[in-house]
């Protein structure tokens, strides 16, 4: 396999290449109140909407075999019981709204999914301590860091950072969707 671009890591072209697909997808999350229960709720039911399909996506593609931690890093069982603290059911994930069909759609999925972990880090600080934080308190940055470094030393050619693109972009969907779909907002 031939190096075509080593210039710029894989990491910054995935930030700079999904800015405008995280740019919306932080705008209809913004909508919601963390400090009030039922729209937490309706934000934590928006990420379950993403959430679930999308691990079950990265479980069908066997996502350890393209990182070996991934089983550790699964936080929909959080989630679900985030929810059910808060006396919400969640329906089982049905089929995959996504395929992930190579080790570099894995690794965009990922990106996305590791990504939100970060960001639900500073966002449990802004929900009152009486409610669950389970699913959003679960960062980690070393393995943020890990996977970036993964995903610089694996998308070496044009073609497999534009299959992690296409995943990325897929996964940033099914939130924005998500999150649409529970704010009652169109999706922009």
């Amino acid at each position: 396999m031939e190096v075509e671009d080593c210039n710029i890591m894989a990491r910054w072209e995935l930030r700079t290449s999904t800015r405008e697909d995280h740019d919306r997808v932080d705008a209809v999350f913004d909508r919601f109140d963390l400090a009030d229960k039922a729209d937490y709720a309706a934000f934590l039911r928006a990420h379950a909407a993403a959430l679930l399909p999308v691990e079950r996506a990265l479980d069908a593609a066997d996502a350890e075999a393209v990182l070996a931690d991934w089983p550790e890093r699964r936080r929909a069982y959080r989630l679900v019981q985030d929810l059910a603290d808060l006396g919400e059911r969640v329906a089982p994930a049905g089929t995959a709204p996504i395929e992930l069909d190579s080790p570099e759609a894995v690794l965009g999925a990922l990106y996305v999914v590791e990504g939100s972990r970060l960001g639900g880090a500073m966002l449990a600080k802004r929900v009152p301590a009486d409610l669950p934080r389970r699913y959003l308190a679960a960062s980690d940055p070393a393995r943020w860091r890990a996977l970036v470094a993964l995903i610089d030393e694996t998308l070496v050619t044009t073609t497999q950072r534009d299959e992690a693109l296409r995943a990325a972009r897929a996964v940033f969907s099914l939130f924005e969707h998500g999150a649409a779909a529970q704010a009652k907002a169109p999706v922009l």
